[in-house]
């Protein structure tokens, strides 16, 4: 089971403050983390094919890979010409994915936006999905499906955030070996949802995991439960990111679930979005999982 790493705690200087390069993140993970690839955000993927594989000399240099795209598509348009360009930049995503060396590219339903219903909104989504796996399938590339919350730059939060309406989702495209599922076990917790009953209903289906983890900020679970979220934010404050194995998610439970199924995919460390201590809680965070890893047999 490899291990990579994904730049949270640095994406507004990757992309937003311009304060750190791509090259530079590579650098500090090369050397800081133990890992053995890093996730890639389409935000501050290079635009061209040949930078994008100078980019992959450089990781593999490094003697990494680029295992992950994290890309948010939006298929949640009413208007047709809307979603069918939501599908080509899908398709362009994956075609850079391909050309970074990656094998899994993220797929998501979309915003949830007033006034679509629960039917036409599954409907978009999975038909946009199951167009785009053929395209996939000729690059050599798996599109995953997360269990997601909200894009950090979306208005609204995720049309299939909640488990009843994700697994619908999910049961609307057919097995197919370049789909699967990216589980994200504290975005199931923040959407209200238990992780480990969600892993349990997709567990032969996951190929990849985002390890997360959240802590209470302040309250309590039961004060989640009575919050009415945003609909235009879709963040709850009491929940934040943090160190892998501090917070309130169960990784024992989840690992010895993903053991008996077999699981040998990639895991990718999500954790907190503070760039002072982003580092060193990454390092944590992958310590905890490499201690994980091994007390299950795998990896």
């Amino acid at each position: 089971m490899p291990l990579a790493a994904f730049p949270k705690c640095y994406l507004n200087a990757l992309i937003v403050d311009r304060t750190m390069t791509l090259e530079e993140w590579i650098e500090s993970a090369a050397r800081e983390l133990d890992v053995d690839g890093l996730e890639f955000y389409w935000g501050f993927t290079p635009a061209s094919s040949m930078e994008r594989q100078r980019v992959r000399k450089i990781v593999e240099q490094a003697g990494l890979s680029v295992p992950m795209m994290c890309y948010s598509p939006d298929f949640i348009q009413p208007d047709p010409i809307d979603r069918a360009e939501e599908i080509r930049r899908q398709q362009e995503v994956i075609v850079a994915t391909a050309e970074l060396g990656g094998r899994l590219c993220r797929v998501l339903s979309g915003q949830r936006r007033p006034g679509v219903t629960r039917e036409d909104g599954l409907k978009m989504a999975a038909d946009a999905i199951c167009e785009l796996i053929p395209f996939a399938a000729n690059h050599g590339v798996c599109l995953i499906l997360e269990n997601h919350y909200k894009d950090g730059f979306w208005e609204y939060p995720e049309f299939a955030q909640r488990k009843d309406d994700f697994l619908e989702l999910l049961a609307r495209i057919p097995e197919h070996p370049s789909f699967g599922v990216n589980y994200d076990p504290s975005n199931a917790l923040i959407a209200g949802d238990d992780p480990i009953e969600l892993l349990q209903a997709v567990k032969r289906r996951v190929v990849s995991m985002h390890a997360s983890d959240r802590f209470f900020a302040e309250g309590t679970a039961e004060d989640l439960r009575r919050m009415d979220l945003d609909p235009r934010t879709g963040y709850a404050k009491l929940l934040r990111h943090g160190v892998i194995g501090r917070g309130c998610i169960d990784y024992p439970g989840i690992f010895s679930i993903l053991r008996d199924v077999g699981f040998k995919g990639w895991i990718s460390i999500e954790d907190g979005d503070d760039p002072t201590v982003g580092m060193t809680h990454l390092r944590e965070s992958a310590d905890f999982l490499r201690r994980m890893m091994a007390a299950h047999g795998i990896g």
